[in-house]
C-alpha cells in the first residue's frame, strides 16, 4: 500500500550520510540567509501590489501575515531541529504522513521556491530599468522590458502583449545567480551576507527620510477595499495579507540549509525565528513610510472597481495620466517614493541597492528549490542523477542548472503580482502540512529528543494550520485553482516515475 510508505526519522538521518553536503554555516550566517531571503520582494516590490489590494490598510496585512508566519516558524523550528537535513517540509512529511503526501508537499514547494524566484527576478528587473532611466536616461526596449499582461476570460488565461513580450533583464539575473550557486554554498553565503548589509542600510535610509514627513491624511481612507474586498477574491486587507505572505516565507529556506549547518539543533531555530523577527520590524516601518510620504490608494478604471495587479485592465488604468505617478503603478516602489518627495539621488541610490540586494532573495529561492529536488532525487522519487554532487564544487550542480532554466522561463513571461500569488498557493499548503506533522509526531513519537519544542503546541500548531487555510481562501480564485491543477500533474508524474523508483517502495536501505 502506497499510504504505508513512511520513511522513519532514523532512516532519513541515515540517508543524509550517504551523500552528505558540507557543513559550513553557523547561526549568524543562517540568520543572514533568512534575512536575505525574506527582505526583498515584499518591501522593494510587492508594496505597490499590496496597496492596490488594501490601500493603507496593508499595514494590517503585514501584521496578519507576520503573525501566521511566526506560528508556522515555531513548527518549522521543532521539526528542523529534530531532522537537520535538507528537504524542508518535504522531508518532514515523508517521516510523518508518508510518501504520497511527501511527494505532494515537495511538488507544492516548487510553487513556493521556483515561482517565488521568478517573482523576485521580475521585481529586480523593474528596479534595474527604473535605475537605468533615472540615472542614465536609458530605456530597455518595451518588448524586452516585461512579459505580457494576463487576464482571465471565461476561466481561460489571455495574454496582452501591448505592454511587453519577454522580460530580458529577469532572465539575465536568474542565470547569473544560477551560476553562482553551482560554484558553492559557502561562496554564495558570503556574497549573500554582503548583499544583506547593503539591503539593510538602504531600508534604514528610506525609513529615516520618509517617517519624518509622514502625512496623516495619506492614511485615509484606511481600508478602501474593506477587510475582505467586498466579495472580490484576493482584495481587501486579508486578501493583501494572502499576497504579501509571500514576502515572509523566505524564513523556511533556512530549514533547507539544515544539512549544511554546523550544530543545526541550536542554529536552525535561531536562524528561523531571528530572521523573521528582524524582518517584521523593517516591513512595518517601511510600509508606514511609503504610505505616509505619498499615499497608497488603489487605482480604478471605473469608480469602485477592483483591478488585479499585473492584469491587462490594471495596466490600462496605470497608463492614465492621473495614475502614472501613484505608488501602486510603480515598478520600483521604494525608489519611486523617494524620487516623488524630492530625493532624486537618494531614490537612485536605493534603486542601486535594490539591484544589488534583490539577487540575494533570488539566490535563497533557487537554493531552497535545488535542495528539495536534491533530496527527492536522493529518495528515488526523481531521477537519481539529479542528486549527483560536483567533484570540485561540492554542490548538486545539475539540478541547480535545470532549476535556474525553469525559473528564467517563468520570469520571462509572467508579472510579479501573479507570480507571488501562485507561489503562495503552494507555500500555504506546505506550511499547513508542517503544522499537522508537528502534532502527529507529538502523538506518535512523544519520547523522541526535541532540541527545540514548540511552546503551547496544541494552540500554536492549530493556529498555524487555520491561518494558512484562511489566507489560501483569500487568494485570487485563479491562484487557488493553480494548487489542485498542479497537484494532479504532480500525481501523474509520481505514478509514472516516483512510485516505481522510490527507495522506500523498493525496500532499499541506507548503506
Amino acid at each position: 500500500m502506497i499510504f504505508r510508505r513512511i520513511k522513519s526519522l532514523d532512516a532519513i538521518l541515515e540517508t543524509s550520510k550517504q551523500q552528505p553536503l558540507h557543513r559550513s554555516l553557523g547561526a549568524v550566517q543562517l540568520t543572514l540567509l533568512g534575512v536575505g531571503a525574506i527582505i526583498g520582494t515584499g518591501i522593494f516590490v510587492l508594496t505597490s501590489a499590496a496597496a492596490q489590494k488594501a490601500g493603507p490598510g496593508m499595514m494590517w496585512s503585514f501584521v496578519i501575515a507576520a503573525a501566521i508566519c511566526a506560528v508556522a516558524a515555531l513548527c518549522y523550528a521543532e521539526l528542523a531541529s529534530m531532522v537537520p537535513v535538507s528537504g524542508s517540509a518535504y522531508t518532514y512529511s515523508y517521516a510523518v504522513m508518508g510518501e504520497v503526501t511527501a511527494w505532494m508537499v515537495g511538488w507544492a514547494l516548487v510553487l513556493e521556491y521556483a515561482v517565488a524566484g521568478s517573482a523576485v527576478s521580475v521585481g529586480w528587473s523593474g528596479y534595474f530599468m527604473g535605475l537605468l532611466e533615472s540615472a542614465m536616461g536609458l530605456r530597455v526596449p518595451w518588448w524586452a522590458a516585461s512579459g505580457p499582461g494576463w487576464s482571465f476570460v471565461d476561466g481561460l488565461p489571455v495574454a496582452d502583449f501591448s505592454h511587453g513580450v519577454v522580460n530580458i533583464p529577469a532572465i539575465a539575473v536568474v542565470m547569473v545567480i544560477t551560476g553562482l550557486l553551482m560554484r558553492g554554498t559557502t561562496e554564495s553565503a558570503r556574497v549573500n551576507a554582503a548583499l544583506v548589509v547593503i539591503k539593510v542600510i538602504a531600508l534604514v535610509a528610506f525609513i529615516g527620510l520618509t517617517l519624518p514627513i509622514m502625512n496623516g491624511a495619506h492614511f485615509e481612507p484606511f481600508k478602501p477595499n474593506g477587510w475582505f474586498g467586498e466579495g472580490h477574491s484576493g482584495f481587501g486587507v486579508v486578501g493583501a495579507a494572502a499576497s504579501i505572505f509571500f514576502a515572509y516565507v523566505g524564513f523556511d529556506a533556512v530549514s533547507t540549509a539544515a544539512e549544511e549547518t554546523k550544530n543545526p539543533q541550536k542554529n536552525v531555530p535561531i536562524g528561523l525565528l531571528g530572521s523573521l523577527a528582524i524582518c517584521s520590524v523593517f516591513y512595518l516601518l517601511v510600509a508606514a513610510g511609503s504610505i505616509g510620504a505619498i499615499g497608497a490608494q488603489p487605482v480604478h478604471l471605473v469608480a469602485g472597481d477592483m483591478l488585479q495587479p499585473g492584469s491587462a485592465p490594471f495596466n490600462e488604468a496605470c497608463a492614465l495620466p492621473a495614475n502614472v505617478e501613484t505608488l501602486v503603478c510603480s515598478n520600483d516602489a521604494l525608489a519611486h517614493v523617494l524620487r516623488a518627495i524630492g530625493y532624486q539621488r537618494a531614490g537612485d541610490l536605493l534603486g542601486l541597492a535594490a539591484n544589488l540586494a534583490l539577487p540575494s532573495v533570488i539566490l535563497m529561492m533557487l537554493y531552497g528549490q535545488t535542495r528539495i529536488f536534491f533530496v527527492m532525487a536522493r529518495d528515488g522519487l526523481l531521477p537519481e542523477r539529479l542528486a549527483n554532487i560536483h567533484p570540485t564544487w561540492k554542490t548538486p550542480h545539475l539540478v541547480t542548472l535545470i532549476t535556474g532554466l525553469l525559473v528564467a522561463v517563468a520570469a520571462a513571461f509572467l508579472p510579479v503580482g501573479q507570480l507571488a500569488d501562485i507561489s503562495n498557493s503552494g507555500t500555504l499548503f506546505a506550511f499547513f502540512m508542517v503544522a499537522v506533522s508537528v502534532l502527529v509526531l507529538r502523538l506518535r513519537d512523544p519520547g523522541r529528543h526535541r532540541p527545540f519544542r514548540v511552546p503551547l503546541v496544541w494552540l500554536v500548531a492549530p493556529a498555524a494550520g487555520i491561518g494558512c487555510v484562511g489566507l489560501f481562501v483569500n487568494l485570487p480564485i485563479e491562484s487557488q485553482l493553480v494548487l489542485p491543477i498542479w497537484g494532479v500533474l504532480g500525481l501523474l508524474l509520481y505514478f509514472a516515475f516516483g512510485y516505481r523508483n522510490s527507495h522506500v517502495g523498493r525496500g532499499l536501505k541506507p548503506e
